[in-house]
């Protein structure tokens, strides 16, 4: 995985600013992983996405995440400092599918994932979720033999398993009440958001050297990170 030039960087954002996080997570393993074929990384399971967000990132902006959530309890502002690398660890082995009681499931993915973002009832959601992985439905009775709420929670658990990295979530404990919850972390949302930050620090500087310089985009993404910031420097006093 190679880090996104400060081209890649206002590409990857101004063409996929208007997308769901979803897409914009395979896109940006497209734009860091050019062999990627598109269909292909929308096909991958969650944990495989993850991982290669977590290396991109890495790359781009370095091992640590750091960010703000929200108690759960007390609503005060927690910051949060996580390691990435763990993320990135390749995995002893990857797995597509689970089997259980007897049926195989294929392992929740970025098009599976985005067929069911918008069904608001949970356990409407998980349904329709475990129906998309399943292979060879056609094996059963269709609606008239559906998913019973235990075998979803079966599904559930044996993906959870064979997939850790699909599902990414901290312990926390807040500084002000000292309660201790859980929190969520949507990696291509989060990736997501400094892409967009990055892209907009890029414009500024651009925008100022191009005014004090005359120079054009490209020649002023062109030099080092150093070189800007002499120029920078030297314009901004």
């Amino acid at each position: 995985m190679r880090a996104l030039s400060p081209s890649d960087v206002l590409e990857l954002w101004e063409s996929s600013r208007a997308l769901h996080p979803l897409d914009q997570g395979v896109l940006a393993i497209r734009t860091g992983l050019p062999g990627a074929v598109g269909e292909g990384v929308a096909d991958w399971p969650l944990g495989r996405r993850n991982r290669a967000l977590a290396e991109l990132r890495r790359a781009c902006f370095g091992s640590e995440l750091r960010g703000l959530t929200t108690c759960l309890h007390c609503a005060e502002p927690v910051e949060f400092a996580l390691d990435g690398d763990a993320l990135a660890d390749p995995p002893e082995a990857e797995v597509e599918s689970v089997t259980v009681a007897g049926e195989i499931f294929r392992l929740p993915t970025s098009r599976i994932l985005a067929s069911v973002v918008g069904e608001p009832d949970p356990e409407a959601a998980a349904a329709r979720l475990c129906d998309r992985c399943r292979i060879g439905a056609e094996t059963r009775d269709g609606d008239e033999s559906p998913l019973s709420a235990e075998e979803i929670k079966r599904i559930g658990g044996a993906m959870a398993e064979a997939d850790p990295l699909a599902e990414i979530a901290f312990d926390f404990e807040c500084p002000a009440c000292g309660a201790a919850f859980r929190e969520g972390l949507d990696l291509a949302d989060f990736f997501w958001k400094e892409i967009e930050v990055e892209a907009r620090r890029l414009l500024n500087e651009v925008h100022t050297l191009a005014a004090a310089y005359g120079w054009r985009e490209h020649e002023v993404l062109s030099l080092s990170p150093v070189r800007r910031a002499f120029y920078l420097g030297r314009v901004l006093g």
